[in-house]
């Protein structure tokens, strides 16, 4: 046996596909006797988070170090492992991985790792999009142990978010979605060799795109002119207001900097680009939004999405509108406003940011069609 001991480093963009919008896999590399083993940690990266070998600019860092040490701590030792009973060869690592890992952690707490992983770098809302599935799977409670995650468990999963009063798109594209995504890495990993999701045909439903979700013109401006009780309230609310006027995405006003609005044509106008789609968009401030700006001198009344998302519901309550209503509400309330005044789709596109035109059509393709039938209906009396 070769007693060299085998290097172990971390290797980023292995493939050099990585680009400034395009993220590459971190993996893990053991060499040993002209020999190479590639262990995904499952972190995904723009080039300017990696620098000189380790992980930068970003915002849960320290976490996703910790959980970096772990698995090179777990290959070292596995490694150890090999040299003691006189053999070693990395071509087992995974499945000796697996093996540790899975005497140590319920299939529960393995899911909860790989949402921390899944979560990295990822937009506020989908972060708690994890935590949400997390939160109520976890509640639930069938499936804690490897050997539950079974059709039958799965089927009782999909009657118990039906009983929640969801529909086919929600319970997939929230929960089943995740929960097919950890079976999979875990059958990846090898600590499950089936995935109970090949064998079923759980609906999908289809995307209604969140057109529901908006406002109509006589709700809005109930929310905008009712007084609320509380100053706390009465900023998320102006919030609301401004995210509306401005069609912007929560990540994205969060981003807000009025040091960069320019005058075009008399009119004050924000140009920048969406965190999401990596597309620029252009905005001129209306009076309704250049109203809450001057009302807090310019720098927007920010709270975290979570807090905002929960006190819009009671904001929606005082303005006496019974829906639940949240941050996107806001997005699609200004997108419809739009195109019922007849702002042409190109030019809603370009406000959202929309990566493509197509996207606005899907999204809006029901409203304008219900648009379609007023404005003909309309012609109709005149006729």
């Amino acid at each position: 046996m070769n007693n060299k001991l085998p290097q172990v480093h971390l290797i980023y963009n292995r493939y050099k596909k990585a680009t400034p919008t395009k993220k590459a896999v971190v993996e893990i590399r053991v060499t040993h006797n002209y020999k190479q083993k590639y262990i995904s940690t499952g972190i995904w990266l723009y080039p300017n988070q990696w620098k000189n070998g380790k992980i930068v600019n970003c915002s849960d860092l320290m976490h996703i170090s910790q959980v970096l040490d772990q698995m090179l701590s777990n290959i070292k030792k596995v490694i150890l492992d090999m040299v003691e009973e006189g053999n070693i060869d990395i071509s087992t690592l995974s499945e000796r991985l697996s093996k540790m890992e899975n005497s140590k952690i319920t299939f529960l707490d393995y899911c909860k790792q790989r949402a921390t992983i899944r979560k990295f770098g990822k937009e506020e809302d989908t972060q708690e999009r994890y935590n949400r599935f997390i939160r109520l799977f976890s509640e639930w409670g069938h499936i804690i142990n490897y050997e539950d995650v079974t059709e039958k468990n799965i089927i009782l999963y999909d009657t118990y978010l039906s009983d929640k009063g969801m529909k086919a798109y929600s319970k997939w594209n929230n929960y089943h979605r995740f929960l097919n995504s950890f079976i999979m890495d875990a059958i990846d990993e090898g600590h499950i060799k089936r995935n109970p999701y090949r064998w079923l045909n759980i609906e999908k439903g289809k995307h209604t795109n969140g057109i529901g979700k908006y406002l109509t013109m006589e709700e809005f401006h109930k929310i905008k002119n009712t007084p609320m009780p509380t100053i706390s309230l009465e900023k998320v609310r102006d919030l609301f207001v401004f995210q509306t006027y401005t069609c912007m995405a929560y990540s994205d006003l969060k981003q807000f900097d009025y040091n960069e609005v320019s005058e075009i044509k008399g009119r004050k106008v924000y140009v920048s680009t969406r965190k999401k789609t990596k597309k620029g968009f252009t905005i001129p401030l209306l009076d309704g939004a250049m109203a809450i700006l001057i009302k807090y001198n310019y720098i927007l009344p920010l709270i975290s999405l979570e807090k905002y998302n929960l006190f819009l519901k009671s904001v929606a309550q005082y303005a006496g509108i019974d829906k639940p209503i949240s941050s996107h509400w806001a997005r699609h309330t200004g997108a419809t406003m739009l195109l019922n005044e007849g702002v042409s789709m190109q030019i809603v596109s370009k406000v959202c940011g929309h990566s493509s035109i197509k996207i606005t059509e899907q999204v809006y393709a029901k409203l304008l069609d219900e648009t379609v039938v007023d404005s003909i209906s309309e012609i109709e009396k005149n006729l």
